[in-house]
């Protein structure tokens, strides 16, 4: 009897523990290290900050995005900021301000796309992503630097 006891209260202490894990895991998926935001007709445009955090390659979340763009860089392994589109927009332009600082930018979308900035030009270093068809969810952003461990304090804009 004191077996089965035992037995029963260690099997309920594996269902608690995995039930935990399972609770923990959309909340573990969805936290970002800064600010979210959500977009819709009525308030197109977003500015948030953060602070890079190169030590993750982003190639692991993708080698390249959805028009064949390299994806480079490194960032955190959470996602520095979640995008919330109300509804589908026609086109959006992210565009990180570093001071010219060399960043990248990744944005992975609803169905698991992935979309990737680079430099936008060589006078400014700075990562940018301007697509068309944004379907309306949640979309994870990071932004990082482009050589491991640099860390930049920036501003991330996003508008039609």
């Amino acid at each position: 009897m004191a077996i089965k006891q035992q037995q029963w209260g260690a099997m309920g202490l594996v269902a608690g523990l995995v039930m935990g894990a399972v609770a923990a895991l959309p909340t573990l998926a969805q936290s970002a290290n800064f600010e979210s935001f959500t977009l819709d007709e009525a308030t197109p445009n977003a500015s948030v900050s953060g602070v890079t955090n190169g030590i993750f390659a982003l190639s692991n979340i993708s080698g390249r995005d959805r028009t064949g763009n390299i994806c480079t860089g490194f960032a955190d392994t959470n996602p520095d900021h979640i995008m919330v589109l109300q509804q589908d927009l026609a086109a959006l332009t992210l565009q990180v301000n570093s001071g010219s600082n060399d960043t990248s930018l990744l944005v992975q979308g609803p169905d698991g796309s992935v979309r990737c900035g680079q430099d936008t030009g060589r006078r400014n270093p700075d990562a940018r992503i301007q697509d068309q068809s944004w379907a309306a969810g949640t979309y994870r952003v990071w932004v990082g630097s482009h050589h491991h461990g640099q860390r930049y304090s920036y501003s991330l804009n996003v508008s039609p």
